[in-house]
């Protein structure tokens, strides 16, 4: 059934529609001001290091290193960027700093550039059934609410399913974003079983012509096996209903856990054979250097980036953008 649960004492906890940054501001000010964080960690280290050098040698290299090592960026990215300046230095195709500076950028660019894929609903398939999956902490809730709100703005009809029914919290938090932006939500009480409550948004989304059908889990951790199994029966009970959803299975990280959102990103594709990624909370964090070891590790797309608390701060996510805003800073 639709239902809408009012609970006055959530609303000063959840951040009301207006976005943090201008609407009319573009993604690349968007991100500028939300990679200030990992800005100052990664790239003016970095620019502090490289700019200005008149000769490259193997111990600028070295140093260079070290910074992405503590940047979050990986040891397997740090190995690659190290591995293509040690073979360009060998070429004596690094003239200077700013050489240098400059297949930094070109080195993390093509590394993200295959996980830039929009998410595009295909009208064949309706409802579009969205899964959306996470530990708790990491903004799921709220990122579901977001990209509800993005679809919406394309003018497309959505359906929220409250599938996290360990936590009444999260139920009643749902249900008040998809009450202030007229979405409609189907939800029981706490305790039900979440395969139920997504089968009944599946029922009515399919009833009703919805374009759309967002639905939410209950955040686990990827070693609490038993509830993991819950969720791999979620899949198949949305499999059952239609033999091609869910259509896409996304995972939500938050950039502050660091390489532990690595960890996570890979149990939950082990067990679910994840379709795509949200990243949120760049905008709180010097850690968003993570976003390249999940890049290379995976190469999954990463569909949204979260940039803030407000409704339109869930961020289609261009690679291009992302590294020019993070290299972004005064020479």
């Amino acid at each position: 059934m639709f239902k809408f649960l009012k609970r006055k004492e959530l609303l000063d906890e959840i951040p009301n529609e207006r976005s943090t940054v201008n609407n009319k501001t573009g993604f690349f000010n968007r991100i500028k001001q939300s990679l200030q964080k990992t800005r100052h960690q990664l790239t003016e280290n970095l620019a502090n290091v490289i700019l200005g050098k008149k000769a490259v040698d193997t111990e600028l290299i070295e140093e260079i290193e070290d910074l992405l090592l503590t940047a979050d960026v990986g040891p397997t990215v740090a190995e690659e960027i190290i591995q293509c300046l040690n073979s360009k230095l060998a070429r004596n195709q690094l003239a200077d700093g700013e050489a240098v500076w400059e297949v930094l950028k070109q080195q993390l660019r093509e590394l993200l550039q295959p996980c830039e894929h929009t998410l595009v609903i295909n009208p064949k398939h309706k409802p579009t059934v969205i899964l959306v999956v996470g530990v708790n902490g990491v903004g799921k809730t709220t990122s579901i609410a977001k990209l509800a709100h993005y679809f919406q703005k394309q003018g497309k009809q959505v359906l929220l399913a409250a599938g996290d029914t360990f936590r009444a919290a999260a139920t009643e938090q749902l249900t008040i974003w998809a009450e202030r932006n007229h979405i409609p939500i189907v939800a029981q009480h706490q305790g039900a079983d979440s395969a139920s409550v997504i089968y009944d948004a599946f029922q009515a989304a399919k009833a009703r012509k919805f374009d759309v059908l967002i639905a939410d889990t209950a955040g686990r951790l990827p070693t609490q096996h038993n509830l993991m199994r819950e969720l791999q029966k979620v899949k198949k009970v949305i499999h059952k209903l239609d033999a091609t959803a869910p259509h896409e299975i996304m995972l939500v990280l938050d950039a502050g856990t660091g390489q532990n959102a690595l960890l996570q990103a890979e149990s939950f594709n082990k067990a679910l054979a994840l379709s795509s990624i949200i990243l949120t909370k760049l905008d709180g964090t010097a850690k968003g250097g993570v976003i390249f070891s999940i890049a290379k590790k995976l190469a999954l797309p990463i569909r949204f980036v979260g940039l803030g608390e407000g409704i339109d701060d869930l961020q289609a996510f261009s690679a291009q953008e992302f590294v020019r805003a993070l290299f972004a800073i005064e020479k």
